[in-house]
């Protein structure tokens, strides 16, 4: 097995992938290009819905690392990383899989997919394949064209429909760009397959395959064309969700892959709530002097805080028939979860005469909805599911004028230290530029909905100094491309410092301000609004800043670039698989004018995965290496990582290659709805599936 002796990327690029995917059992094998397959090979089989996965595959010719999304049950996503042993050359690109029909008694399941679909066309192939289960094995048989078709089999069937699928452009280019006019052209297509059988007793699969790939532009650059096409591996489930696999490939060279997976499907965890005594059987003296026993107010804020939870006003209606509580959640990641353990406090708490209890969310500064439900105690239904039937969304309101407001701490500082890293994968020079730092964060309290923050990053280790992209060839104005240099040479500094606010202003209105230093690069001012009717599936937005770019020390100074950059944004929450769309249009930080798709898919859990394209008026020659900003986004709540109830998450954005079109400031740009997606009204509609 022939592999660089810099070794380094991928000691970098592994090892925090293995704390996250040691969490689940195993799933459909990933070949060495991260797609489900064999060794080389695709196969027709697909992961289950919702599974993410990582794969880092070595052999005589590549390193591969590749992240596969199961974006549907019958789509798979993959982004690859390859690197090429016999000269320094890194290619990223593209792959989607897309099954036709399944698999039944006596047909196969048969997939169509393109390698390389937006990319330099360095792995540019298409193929339809089949594959059929015959008790523990497992038989696969494929057309493939491009790379998949080798020296030829039969003629393009292709050229049936159109002449123009005889010619198949060789050439590749900066990469970026859908490469249409070569999907599923060239004159000739080959054949390609493989069997895969797994043992009943072990925890083992034996895999042999037949890849026709001549790899021309491994010869082109002083490759050896493969002995054979035939080879021969097994597949050992190590761990849950962690399989290796081991081959002999083209009978001349050895190659060995890692696969991680887990499901961001899988249902949250459950964790019981705080136990504690109530305040209602405890007497005064057990008590803060600031509580008084007395009041049903002050003994549910006292139950309440000590759940996790927050309360933070109450009205109670002429008739105290009905009482109106603003409440926030701090620890639980479900927000029906939340709603079920407030109304047990609730219940206990309130005066007799309450019969229906109108919780007003209050999430991330905002109020999105409503939810009334029935006074256990008071309601004449005894029957838990006509009770969950019986509750009502609303939407969300203010209560300008209650009856009980909590005196929440302002002018106090609040801070915090914690250990974080920063990742820049798919460097063109190196698959992984890292930073290990401190961050030191605070946040002081200014009244109910304003608060000023601040971020500082203490250096611990960094590679960004081995960097060769310090200085930026763009021909645009460097925003983001000099990245590194940020990096760099302000290792240690300012990461955040400004003053926010955010509300709602009557039922459906949302908005937020703020000012300061915004992020490593820009500082700013500007502001956000988002209409969103409680029950719609639709929402509008618009986001305005104005942005002055940052000195690379990341202290107090600025550069002598500004902009004035802004969007107007749709949103449609879709009822397919849970996915969310936005399209934001408007002026970039590089004063480019276009607009950006986003399509986020989020699951009850909290796992978030989605992708992004931005479009905008600067040329593909201009924009450089990549033609568009593209990239994708995923989130991972951490209480399934680190147990114990809490709402954090942790997000990022992974870019294929990082220039300066297309550019938002990512945290102040169409974020609302998004801030606002786990509290949105079908977060506590009743799955009537799930009832009986």
């Amino acid at each position: 097995m022939r592999l660089r002796q810099n070794s380094r990327p991928a000691k970098i690029f592994l090892p925090p992938l293995v704390g996250i995917f040691l969490l689940i059992s195993g799933f459909g094998t990933a070949s060495d290009y991260g797609t489900t397959g064999l060794i080389d090979t695709p196969t027709a089989r697909m992961q289950s819905d919702g599974v993410f996965s990582t794969t880092a595959a070595f052999d005589g010719r590549h390193r591969q690392f590749a992240i596969t999304y199961q974006a549907t049950p019958w789509l798979e996503g993959t982004f690859r990383y390859t690197g090429f042993d016999n000269f320094f050359h890194w290619d990223r690109n593209y792959e989607f899989k897309a099954r036709l029909w399944d698999e039944d008694y006596y047909s196969p399941v048969v997939a169509i997919g393109i390698r390389d679909l937006v990319g330099t066309g360095v792995f540019g192939s298409e193929y339809v394949v089949a594959s059929k289960q015959f008790g523990q094995t497992d038989v696969s048989f494929g057309l493939g064209w491009g790379r998949l078709t080798g020296t030829g089999d039969i003629s393009n069937p292709a050229k049936w429909i159109s002449s123009r699928f005889d010619v198949r452009n060789a050439e590749v280019g900066e990469g970026g760009e859908l490469s249409l006019d070569n999907f599923f052209s060239g004159s000739e297509v080959g054949f390609f397959g493989g069997i895969e059988h797994r043992f009943r007793a072990l925890p083992l699969s034996l895999i042999a395959e037949y890849n026709p790939d001549q790899y021309d532009f491994n010869v082109a650059s002083g490759g050896l064309r493969p002995k054979s096409p035939l080879s021969v591996g097994f597949t050992w489930d190590a761990l849950p969700g962690v399989a290796i696999t081991a081959s002999y490939q083209h009978q001349e060279e050895l190659g060995l892959a890692f696969q991680f997976s887990l499901d961001s499907s899988a249902e949250p965890p459950r964790r019981p709530p705080n136990d504690f005594i109530s305040s209602y059987y405890l007497s005064q003296a057990d008590l803060p002097s600031q509580i008084n026993k007395n009041r049903w107010y002050d003994r549910l804020l006292y139950d309440v805080e000590r759940s996790g939870l927050f309360l933070v006003k109450a009205s109670l209606s002429d008739d105290q028939q009905q009482v109106q509580l603003v409440v926030g959640n701090g620890s639980y990641f479900l927000w029906s979860d939340a709603i079920g353990r407030l109304t047990a406090l609730a219940d206990l708490h309130l005066p007799a005469s309450v019969k229906s209890i109108h919780f007003v969310v209050e999430d991330a500064g905002h109020r999105p909805v409503t939810v009334v439900v029935p006074r256990p105690s008071a309601s004449l239904i005894r029957d838990d599911y006509s009770h969950l039937r019986s509750i009502r969304v609303l939407s969300g309101r203010t209560l300008n004028e209650p009856d009980h407001q909590t005196g929440f701490v302002t002018g106090k500082l609040n801070n915090a230290v914690s250990l974080r890293t920063r990742f820049q994968l798919f460097d063109p020079d190196d698959p992984a530029r890292y930073q290990v730092y401190l961050d030191v964060s605070s946040e002081y309290a200014l009244s109910a909905h304003w608060a000023v923050r601040s971020s500082f990053a203490i250096n611990i280790d960094q590679n960004f100094d081995e960097s060769k992209r310090q200085e930026t060839d763009s021909v645009l104005p460097p925003v983001r491309s000099e990245v590194a240099k940020y990096l760099n040479e302000g290792d240690s500094g300012l990461t955040q410092l400004i003053i926010e606010g955010r509300d709602t202003y009557g039922h459906s209105l949302h908005y937020r301000g703020f000012a300061g230093i915004l992020e490593e690069m820009f500082s700013g001012a500007g502001g956000e609004l988002l209409y969103w009717p409680s029950k719609s599936r639709i929402a509008v937005g618009a986001s305005v800043a104005y942005a002055k770019q940052r000195d690379y020390d990341r202290g107090l100074g600025h550069l002598d670039y500004d902009v004035i950059t802004g969007h107007v944004s749709a949103y449609w929450a879709t009822p397919f698989y849970n996915y969310d769309l936005a399209v934001h249009a408007g002026q970039y930080l590089a004063k480019d004018m276009g607009a950006t798709l986003e399509v986020r898919r989020t699951f009850r859990n909290g796992w978030q995965v989605g992708a992004w394209a931005t479009k905008t008026d600067v040329s593909s020659e201009d924009f450089g290496e990549g033609s568009f900003d593209k990239g994708f986004y995923f989130q991972v709540p951490l209480d399934s990582i680190f147990g114990g109830n809490t709402r954090s998450k942790f997000g990022t954005r992974m870019r294929p290659i990082q220039r300066d079109g297309g550019q938002r400031l990512e945290s102040y740009s169409g974020n609302i709805f998004w801030d606002l997606r786990e509290s949105r009204y079908d977060a506590f509609q009743i799955d009537e599936r799930l009832l009986p």
